[in-house]
């Protein structure tokens, strides 16, 4: 049977699959000298057979053709190619993510859903001046006319509106239950109630004055506005987060007066740099304080739109009644859940990972933020608290990403362009209020003098219009007569008679010089472009004098490092113990207690036989310990890499903590803090050289050692000690040894091996 299907003759080539057909084809094709067989343009080849085949029977694969028949419900059947169809979903789908859920618009900072909540509460009269009304009745509100999503999406984005701790200027004044910075959800809707805080006016004022664009709502039964006027850069002030399909959005909030300040800086200066932008707002401002180590961050991220800042947690440190000391952190970073670092702290000490902790307790109240932080006796409040920073959320990095909706398209912004984009939807919301108010103005300037011509023929009027059998034929005779328009001939006839009075002409008067004022005040305004910019920024800083508080996040300028280990290491003393065995350890200076005359001693280290203490001495766990071995290289190791025993231990064999050679060990030990170029190290030989050289030539580390000195075959260190430029040194032979040579001063660096 396998021999039968391996060898089909030509002739049986009608039996072959299409694709396997093709394949031969080109196989031939390749032989005649044609092109050789591409396995892409086969598979091009086959979809496009397949679509050959769609459109034959069905029409247009890709575009969708009825194909005459209907479904149960009566709608067309059409027949579309299965992957075109997924993508061209996915395509819509992640266009609508992106422009109608996860983005803010550039020009009043808003997703869609924050702005449908707003003018949802100001269309229901939910004013700073009423009673809070139910949340639950708002959400209702909310995804009956405008948002046709679920409650609990549009519920948690109100409560995001009234927290203070995610925003800066809340915009949502809530009663109840609306979470906190531990990580507690709010109550149900059901329970809570909301009202629109003050400055949420501002992003809704002169919306009735034809400010903005309009567009329906899902069902088009309703209008919405597509922006909000924003009277002050909300993108900014409040900031925004966002995942959208392929990008995210992460803008920091900011302080409300800053963020004006700049804007009416880069209005009278529209080559304003960043530079001096952030003379007048120098970064983030959140509300939950903090301070921002270093100001490097925020320039990259004003000036690309992309950047990192470090945040750290505002700490102090106190002192007990009983000596101890204690941390206490008064303010957190951004978007920092508290209950959840209490657990990572705990978790941390348990897992004696950082050391020193004896108590942790939360006594935040109303007033604000206290964590504390109870240390055991005689521990390092600094060494602590670099623990916590590197290990929790203490310290974390805000990823600034400038990222907004700008005519419907996301793109990354500088600074000078979010304002700018802020500053031209002013010009056009306060432009076009100028018109609006211009033509009400106008057309009430229009009915009074319409009035006043009426007054000054009132008996005519009134007699026109007893004669007059109709209103239309009273307002036609009166247009005919007087020239009155149609809309002052429909007031007239509309005019109570108690306007004919004395006073009331006064009135009308005074009314219509006022209008012609304003009329004229406005017209001014559309013909000079400078003085929109002057109302903006007039209006503008009314609204910081409203609204705007002091700045709560510190910026620092040193900036931030990244912590080491002698960061997270105190610095305290140790008792160094090298064996002749080579054997090394480290032990606290207070494990060894002082004595009085008389004292009895105690044990020190218990040795091997034949092993005894070679050097005893004293260093800090930030010092150097260089190891100088017989074959003249020396190896650098910290003090607090030492392994630390107990008082009677043997310590560890120093093979383990320097990769000696076989038949290496170490001659001398020498402990320093750094290599200055004014010290030297003095080298002398068994075989009686000696050598001086500066100590900074040894400020280097590699695994494997350095050559500290060169030595002569069948030569070895015999001893090394730290000496001053500035003295003489003295070498003596002991007894029966050779002369050692006179002293030489040789302060070439060591040459690396």
């Amino acid at each position: 049977m396998a021999d039968e299907n391996n060898n089909n003759t030509p002739g049986d080539e009608a039996a072959l699959p299409d694709d396997l057909r093709r394949l031969l084809d080109r196989a031939q094709a390749s032989d005649e000298g044609e092109d050789v067989y591409d396995e892409t343009e086969a598979a091009d080849d086959a979809d496009d057979d397949d679509d050959g085949e769609l459109e034959e029977e069905f029409g247009n694969a890709g575009t969708g053709v009825d194909t005459g028949e209907t479904d149960e419900h009566g709608g067309a059947l059409q027949i579309k190619e299965f992957g075109h169809e997924m993508r061209q979903s996915f395509i819509e789908y992640s266009m609508s993510v992106i422009t109608a859920r996860a983005l803010p618009d550039v020009r009043d900072g808003l997703k869609p859903v924050h702005r449908r909540i707003l003018y949802a509460m100001n269309e229901s009269g939910i004013f700073p001046n009423r009673p809070h009304k139910k949340s639950a009745w708002t959400v209702g509100e909310v995804i009956g006319k405008y948002h046709p999503h679920g409650d609990s999406a549009v519920y948690e984005a109100m409560v995001r509106l009234a927290q203070w701790f995610s925003m800066r200027t809340p915009l949502i004044d809530g009663h109840g239950n609306f979470g906190n910075i531990d990580g507690d959800g709010a109550a149900a809707m059901r329970y809570t109630e909301s009202r629109l805080a003050k400055p949420a006016m501002e992003l809704l004022r002169d919306l009735q004055k034809d400010t903005v664009d309009w567009q329906p709502n899902y069902d088009e039964s309703l209008a919405e506005p597509q922006v909000l006027p924003a009277r002050f850069p909300n993108l900014l002030v409040n900031g925004c987060g966002g995942i959208a399909v392929g990008m995210a959005t992460n803008i920091p909030p900011h302080n409300l007066g800053e963020t004006i300040e700049a804007t009416c800086m880069l209005i009278d200066n529209p080559e304003a740099t960043t530079e001096e932008l952030m003379t007048v707002m120098p970064g983030p401002d959140f509300p939950t304080g903090a301070v921002i180590m270093g100001t490097d961050g925020i320039r990259e991220a004003y000036e690309t739109g992309r950047g990192s800042i470090t945040v750290r947690a505002k700490a102090h440190v106190e002192t007990t009644k009983t000596g101890r000391s204690r941390l206490v952190f008064t303010e957190m970073p951004y978007q920092v859940n508290k209950g959840n670092l209490q657990e990572k702290i705990a978790q941390l000490v348990n897992d004696k990972r950082i050391e020193g902790i004896s108590d942790l307790r939360d006594e935040s109240n109303q007033k604000g933020i206290r964590l504390v932080i109870e240390l055991k006796k005689d521990v390092i409040p600094q060494v602590v608290l670099n623990n916590l920073y590197k290990f929790t959320q203490l310290q974390t990095t805000f990823g600034v990403i400038n990222l907004a909706l700008v005519n419907g398209v996301p793109k990354c912004l500088t600074l000078r362009e979010m304002l700018q984009h802020y500053i031209d939807h002013q010009v056009d919301v306060v432009t076009r209020r100028t018109r609006f108010d211009l033509k009400k103005a106008q057309a009430r300037a229009h009915i009074l003098e319409g009035y006043l011509l009426a007054l000054d023929n009132i008996d005519e009027v009134i007699h026109i219009i007893r004669s007059s059998r109709t209103d239309a034929e009273a307002s036609q005779r009166l247009i005919e007569r007087f020239g009155f328009t149609p809309e002052q001939t429909q007031a007239i006839l509309e005019m109570r008679l108690r306007r004919l009075t004395g006073l009331s002409r006064d009135q009308i008067e005074e009314e219509l010089a006022g209008l012609r004022r304003a009329i004229a005040y406005y017209e001014d305004l559309l013909a000079n472009p400078v003085k929109i910019l002057g109302v903006i920024k007039d209006e503008m800083r009314e609204i910081s004098r409203k609204f705007s508080d002091k700045r709560r996040t510190e910026i620092s300028a040193e900036g931030t490092k990244d912590l080491n280990v002698e960061d997270l290491i105190a610095d305290e003393d140790m008792v160094i113990t090298v064996t002749h065995a080579g054997y090394v350890k480290r032990t606290p200076v207070d494990t060894y207690r002082s004595q009085k005359r008389g004292g009895k001693g105690v044990q020190g280290v218990n040795l091997k036989d034949e092993d005894f203490v070679e050097d005893l001495f004293v260093a800090s766990t930030h010092d150097y310990v260089l190891f100088f071995s017989n074959k003249g290289k020396v190896y650098r190791l910290k003090v607090h890499e030492l392994p630390i025993g107990q008082r009677t231990a043997r310590g560890t064999a120093m093979v383990n903590l320097v990769p000696f050679a076989e038949g290496e060990h170490a001659t001398a030990v020498i402990t320093c803090r750094n290599f200055p170029d004014d010290e030297y190290l003095m080298f002398a030989t068994v075989n009686g050289t000696v050598k001086k050289t500066a100590m900074s030539a040894y400020d280097r580390t590699r695994r494997d050692g350095i050559i500290a000195i060169n030595l002569r075959e069948g030569d070895a260190i015999a001893s090394v000690m730290a000496v001053p430029g500035s003295e003489e040194e003295e070498l003596a032979a002991v007894e029966g040894g050779e002369n050692p040579a006179p002293a030489a001063t040789d302060e070439t660096p060591a040459a690396e091996q």
